[in-house]
Order: C-alpha cells, then structure tokens, then sequence
C-alpha cells in the first residue's frame, strides 16, 4: 500500500515539476522579453526627459538674453527720445513759455502740439511767416530723426468752416488735410525732413484735447501735432535680429529628438520621425495713435 502511494506522490511531484517547467520556459521567456521591453522603454523616457530639460535651460538663457538686449535697446531708445524732447524745447523755449507749443514724452512717443494761430491765418491752410519761422526751427530737429515715424496730425475745432472756405474746404475733414499736408510739404522742402519717414494725416474735428463749449478751448483744439513713434519695419528688423541671436540654435534644431514609439515583443523600435518643420510666428502691431488711420475716415496723404 506505501509503495503504490509512494509511487502515485513521484509521479504526481514529476507531472508538477513538468508543469512548473512548461510555465517557466514558455510564459515565463514571453515576461522576460516583456520585461526587458519595459525596461528600455524606461531608458528611453528617461533619455527623453534629459534632453527636455536640457532644452528647457536652453530655451530660458536664451529667453533671458533676448529680454535683457531688448530691454537695453528699449532704454536707449527713451532716452534718443528724451534728448529729442529737450532739444526741441530749448528750440522752442519761448513758444513753450507762452503756452503756444507743449511737448510731451511717454517712453518712446514724443508729441509736439502747435496751436494754429501760430501756423495758419485765421480759417487758412496756407502757413504764415510766423509759423514758417517756427517749423524751421522744428524741422531742424526732426531733419536728424532717422528711425522714427513722424506723423503731421491736422485737428479743428467743432465750428464748421464758413461760407468763404466752403469752396475749398467743405468741412473740418479738408481743412485739416490739407494744414497737415502743407506742414509736411514745408518740412520736406524747407527744412530737409525725410519725407520717407513722414505722414500727412487730417483728424478733422474729432480728436479735441479740451472742450469746445469754450473760446479757449477750441483754440486748443485747432492744431497741428507732430508724433514721432517707432516705425514699424524697425521693430519687426530689431526682433528678426534677436531671433538670429544664436545662429543655427533654432528652436527646431535644439528640440530633441521624437521619440520612438513603444516596443512590441519584437523588441524593434520604429524610426524616428525628422520632417517635422520649425514654426516661425511674427506678431506685428502698430502703435496705438496709428491705428486711428484704419478705424477713422481721415484723410492720409503720403
């Protein structure tokens, strides 16, 4: 009886055993191979992660360099401005003593603001000997100014123009054009302005400083405002160079490489995609002041 138990509890250990032995050689090679998939995987990720964050420290010097030269550029540029403004108020000191003339700065903008009686007769476009004498002095400044817009603004009062000018000027929209362009004419031909870097542009009556229930303030409102801003082609060449800033250390050619996708039992990796392209955005907006050119009927003249 012992031995045929005996026997029975070999045979059953073998038949285990065997089993065990299935299990270990087939199942068990297929969660090596699974295993050894996995774990470089694992490896792989772990590259990735590497090369992202050494590209993230790139990307930030970068950003900081690029920050800081376009912050020093930007104080430079305030104080070209700053120089301009004391240098036209030492021309105009005595225009400026008498409330005829007001120059204002905000960070880069500088504006000059002349009342028309210093400029135009009464109800004329036509500039005076006084105002001819005063846009010399105003264009010697601005003839050194040679990477800013200079914008030449006409503005009336409400009043429409009366019956004498209404041949010429039918409203306050040609009145001011046509003061505006003849500022513009003078500069250019009288005291060597750049005409490439001016505008002649006609407000009408629809841009008053103060209130025109009052004589003076519609005297206020009858002038001619000089702008000078940042052109447009300067700032977008001044990104295009801090963007060159680095040479071939694009954003494209720092990214790491795509990842391989995920490893079957195989254990092949496919290949790694190298025609994704680099994307370039260039966010280009005008000064605020300008934008009045496209949203309002005004006259322009180049």
């Amino acid at each position: 009886m012992w031995n045929n138990l005996s026997r029975i509890l070999f045979v059953f250990g073998l038949a285990m055993t065997g089993v065990a032995a299935y299990l270990y050689w087939g199942y068990g090679a297929q969660l090596r191979q699974q295993s050894r998939a996995v774990a470089e995987k694992n490896q792989e990720l772990s590259m990735e992660n590497d090369r992202l964050r050494e590209n993230v420290i790139y990307l930030t010097s970068r950003l900081d360099n690029v920050v800081a030269k376009i912050s020093k550029e930007k104080e430079d540029e305030i104080a070209k401005v700053r120089n301009t403004r004391d240098e036209m108020i030492k021309s105009l000191q005595g225009e400026v003593a008498q409330g005829q003339v007001r120059i204002t700065q905000l960070a880069d903008r500088l504006s000059v603001n002349i009342v028309d009686k210093i400029l135009f007769p009464s109800g004329k476009a036509e500039i005076s000997e006084q105002g001819r004498k005063v846009l010399k002095r105003v264009g010697a400044v601005l003839a050194k100014i040679k990477d800013k817009t200079i914008r030449i603004e006409g503005h009336t009062d409400n009043v429409p123009t009366g019956s004498p000018l209404k041949g010429r000027f039918p409203t306050n929209w040609e009145l001011s054009t046509a003061r505006a362009t003849n500022v513009v004419r003078f500069l250019q031909d009288s005291a060597g302005v750049n005409p490439t870097v001016m505008e002649a542009v006609g407000m009408g009556q629809y841009h008053p400083i103060a209130s025109n229930k009052t004589a003076a303030g519609r005297s206020q409102n009858r002038r001619i405002e000089i702008v000078l801003f940042p052109r447009v082609g300067a700032l977008v060449g001044s990104l295009r160079e801090s963007g060159k800033d680095g040479g071939k250390n694009t954003l494209a050619n720092n990214a790491p490489a795509a990842a391989a996708p995920a490893m079957g039992n195989s254990g092949k990796t496919g290949a790694p995609n190298s025609d994704s392209p680099a994307a370039e955005v260039n966010n280009d907006k005008s000064p605020a002041r300008s934008s009045a050119q496209g949203t309002n009927p005004a006259a322009r003249v180049s």
